[in-house]
C-alpha cells in the first residue's frame, strides 16, 4: 500500500510540475523567442530569394540567332543566359546575402543555327564571344613548324590548321604531330589552286582529295575549308557545303609572307584584333618569333585562343 502511495504523489507532482512549466510567463516568452528565430530566419531567407528573383533579369541575356550580315557573311548564333534563381538562392543562403559572383546561369540555345544559314564564307566568330583563333595555312615551312608547335603546347594554346593535301601526303610524320598536339584540322585544297578560276570538277577534286589524304594519315574528318591565298567564288562555297565544310576566311591577317620584323607583325595583329578574330598565318619565321608574344599579349586582353570549331560554338565562355 505505501509503494502505490508513493506510486501516485510522484505522479501528481509530475502533473504539478509540467502544469507550472506550461503556464510559466518564463516559459511562454521563451517559445515565443524560438518562434521569433525562426521566423526571422525563414523571413531573412525570403527576401534573399526575393532578391535574387528581382535583380536575375539585370544579370541575363538573350540568345542571338545566326545570321547573315552584309560585311561578314556567315555570324554564328550566341547562347542567352539567364539565371538559376533556385541554383542561385542555395548557394548564397549560406551566408544570406546577394553576390552577384555567386550567380549561377543556364545558356539558352538561340533558335536559328549555323548549319540553318545559306551557305556563305565565315570571317570570324560572334563578336560577343571573348575567343580568338590562329588559322595556320600550311603547303611549305617545315623548317618552322616544329617551332611553332612548341611554342602552341608551352602555352596551351589549340589551333587550326588548314593541311594542303600535297604537302600532308609528302609530310605525314609532320601533320600526324600537329593532330597529335591536339589541334584542328582543316582542308587547304590538293594543290593550291586559285579557286575563284577552276572549274566546278576541278574544286571538288581538290577539296575531296585532300580530305580523303588527311583521313588517312591522321584518322580525322575535315569540317573547315580555308580557300589558297582567299580566293573562292560562290560556288566554291556551295561545293565545300556539298562535302560538309564551312568556308573559313580570316578577320586579321599576319602578312607574314612578306617576311616583317616580329616587332612589325606583333603590332600589326594587336592593333586590329577583336573577339572573334580569325588570325591567318604561315609556318614561316616571322610567325614563329612573334606567337608567344601574340598569345600572351591577346590573353591579358582576358581573349581566350581557341580552335575555329570552339568559337563557332554557340556556347558562352563562363570563366
Amino acid at each position: 500500500m505505501g509503494n502505490k502511495w508513493k506510486h501516485i504523489v510522484a505522479i501528481t507532482a509530475i502533473a504539478g510540475i509540467s502544469w507550472l512549466l506550461v503556464q510559466n510567463p518564463y516559459t511562454n516568452e521563451y517559445l515565443f523567442e524560438l518562434k521569433g528565430d525562426s521566423a526571422s530566419v525563414l523571413k531573412q531567407k525570403d527576401s534573399l530569394l526575393e532578391e535574387i528573383e528581382s535583380k536575375a533579369a539585370g544579370y541575363e541575356a538573350p540568345p542571338q540567332d545566326a545570321r547573315i550580315d552584309p560585311v561578314w557573311k556567315s555570324v554564328p548564333g550566341y547562347n542567352g543566359l539567364k539565371v538559376n534563381i533556385t541554383a542561385s538562392y542555395h548557394v548564397m543562403k549560406k551566408d544570406g546575402v546577394f553576390d552577384e559572383k555567386k550567380l549561377i546561369y543556364s545558356q539558352v540555345a538561340p533558335k536559328k543555327h549555323l548549319q540553318d544559314l545559306k551557305a556563305e564564307p565565315i570571317y570570324r566568330a560572334h563578336p560577343d564571344k571573348p575567343v580568338v583563333s590562329f588559322l595556320i595555312n600550311v603547303a611549305w615551312g617545315n623548317e618552322y613548324l616544329q617551332d611553332m608547335l612548341a611554342v602552341l603546347k608551352k602555352n596551351q594554346v589549340k589551333a587550326t590548321f588548314f593541311l594542303e593535301g600535297k604537302w600532308t601526303k609528302n609530310n605525314p610524320e609532320l601533320a600526324k604531330m600537329i593532330q597529335e598536339g591536339g589541334h584542328e584540322i582543316g582542308n587547304h585544297s590538293y594543290s593550291h589552286p586559285n579557286m575563284k578560276t577552276i572549274s566546278s570538277a576541278a574544286s571538288k577534286e581538290e577539296m575531296q582529295k585532300t580530305n580523303e589524304i588527311i583521313e588517312a594519315v591522321t584518322n580525322k574528318k575535315c569540317t573547315w575549308f580555308a580557300p589558297p591565298s582567299g580566293s573562292f567564288r560562290d560556288e566554291t562555297v556551295s561545293i565545300a557545303n556539298s562535302l560538309k565544310m564551312g568556308t573559313i576566311m580570316w578577320s586579321v591577317d599576319t602578312i607574314d609572307w612578306q617576311k616583317p620584323s616580329p616587332e612589325i607583325l606583333i603590332q600589326r595583329v594587336m592593333s586590329k584584333v577583336h573577339p572573334g578574330a580569325f588570325i591567318l598565318m604561315h609556318p614561316t619565321e616571322s610567325s614563329a618569333r612573334s606567337l608567344d608574344t601574340l598569345i600572351k599579349q591577346i590573353k591579358k586582353k582576358n581573349l581566350h585562343l581557341v580552335t575555329v570549331t570552339e568559337a563557332l560554338s554557340e556556347k558562352r565562355m563562363m570563366h
